[in-house]
């Protein structure tokens, strides 16, 4: 397809460094809707005939149909999707097809095929993770009530709700799906028709590929076009940023599942056993997905190295984009569904967390409230008091409820029957009214508005 200048075929060192159709094969429904659009605005300016194009496009059509039927010749004679499709449109057509590539070259193709597959990635992401959002919050609705112990350096802190929790997570990943509809959003800009690095001298039409192929605009410089990875390294940002967050839950999943912790169970078709330990059951699914943020991680800092130092325009070097991007977008698209299933799926022990809410003097932050609130104390001499009172408990080995009023009485004088009102972990939790707060009411109102949004 470009041989003209060359005496010889490449060497076989050449062609196996060279060819990229095992990759980039995957492109073949971006690379047809580009061809089909170039060759739309060809017709309509007059730069290839009406009786060519229609054999174009009906080449095209052909190709297609071997593709989805497993019958098309892929060959790595041809290098990659591009030469493939023309070679093979060749055969179908004849001369006829060498029209087709009139005011485009491989750089400018390459560009909207890949940015094509990349915003179809970012949809097909942001659809899953609202189906991820939608599954806990499910489960946040159900649990809005059941108590369990909230915590920071995973030490029990104080008493949270379990849809609280799982709240949480819900906005995590809204953030992240606003992520990847930002990105789409910056991505959507054709670079069709910037041809090799300077644009055409033909008549086309760039804003009739740019909207045929459903871009806002085409890009406004031809050597940027052509160059640009930013729509992939900001996609595999997002992508990366997700992995973590699904990373944090399959961790909390994994821990829950311990004895020690004894939080939530696991279905069996969601776990396995041990080759040698018969009493086994293994949150795999929860570590693998935690296992896939090395990899999109990876994959972020991999294209990264690709594209710094590049000049303007293309290099043999982008090659090395699309790799990346594949194996970082399958990966978070397995982990999502997996995670999705898992939330769907795991049962919580309530009766366990809820007494694990009280463990480790979780409502102290009460008392030293109370103490500001019925005693007028400054937070930092109620802190201190509270402190003592924990100390106390701890020698006597009870918990801060159970800590008789004399006791507290000896530490501050005014402390009063009333505190223990607000000592048990579920006086706790009702009384975190404040927006965004643990109490049920809230998280319940927080699960109204996301149902709202996700409408």
């Amino acid at each position: 397809m470009w041989g003209g200048r060359f005496s010889s075929r490449p060497a076989d060192i050449m062609q196996a460094i060279n060819v990229s159709i095992g990759v980039d094969r995957r492109l073949w429904a971006q690379d047809l809707a580009g061809s089909r659009a170039h060759c739309r605005m060809l017709i309509a300016q007059g730069i290839v005939g009406a009786e060519d194009g229609a054999a174009i496009l009906a080449g095209l059509d052909t190709i297609q149909a071997e593709i989805e039927a497993g019958t098309f010749p892929f060959r790595d004679e041809y290098e990659d999707i591009h030469l493939n499709v023309e070679a093979r449109l060749s055969e179908l057509i004849g001369e006829a097809s060498g029209r087709l590539h009139t005011a485009r070259s491989r750089n400018d193709q390459v560009a909207v095929d890949f940015r094509l597959w990349v915003r179809d990635a970012c949809d097909r992401t942001g659809e899953q993770l609202k189906a991820l959002q939608r599954a806990l919050l499910d489960r946040a609705e159900q649990h809005a009530g059941d108590l369990m112990p909230g915590f920071t350096h995973l030490q029990t802190a104080q008493p949270v709700t379990l849809g609280h929790h799982l709240m949480a997570y819900v906005e995590m990943f809204g953030r992240d799906a606003g992520r990847f509809a930002d990105a789409r959003a910056r991505m959507n800009e054709s670079p069709l028709g910037a041809a090799a690095l300077a644009g055409s001298p033909f008549p086309i039409d760039r804003h009739a590929t740019a909207a045929d192929l459903g871009f806002d605009r085409p890009m406004a410089n031809s050597l940027d076009a052509v160059s640009d990875r930013d729509f992939a390294l900001e996609t595999l940002a997002a992508a990366s940023i997700c992995a973590g967050h699904l990373s944090r839950l399959a961790e909390e999943i994994v821990v829950w599942m311990t004895p020690m912790f004894g939080f939530v169970t696991l279905p069996d078709d969601l776990t396995t056993g041990s080759s040698i330990m018969p009493q086994k059951r293994n949150p795999d699914a929860a570590e693998l997905v935690r296992a896939k943020t090395g990899r999109i991680l990876g994959a972020f800092v991999a294209l990264s190295t690709v594209m710094k130092g590049l000049p303007l325009a293309y290099s043999k070097d982008m090659q090395e984009d699309k790799p990346p991007v594949f194996e970082a977008m399958d990966a978070l698209d397995l982990a999502l569904t997996a995670m999705t299933a898992m939330v769907a799926a795991f049962t919580p022990n309530t009766a366990r967390m809820a007494e694990a809410a009280g463990w480790g003097f979780s409502t102290a932050t009460d008392l030293a409230d109370w103490l500001v609130r019925e005693a007028d104390l400054p937070f930092r001499q109620a802190h201190h008091v509270t402190g003592a009172a924990v100390k106390r408990a701890e020698a006597l080995g009870v918990g801060l409820e159970q800590l008789p009023l004399a006791e507290l009485q000896a530490l501050y004088a005014s402390v009063t029957e009333d505190v223990y009102k607000v000592l048990s972990p579920e006086a706790s939790c009702a009384s975190r009214q404040s927006y965004g707060g643990t109490a049920p009411e809230q998280v319940r109102a927080r699960i109204a508005e996301w149902k709202t949004r996700l409408a």
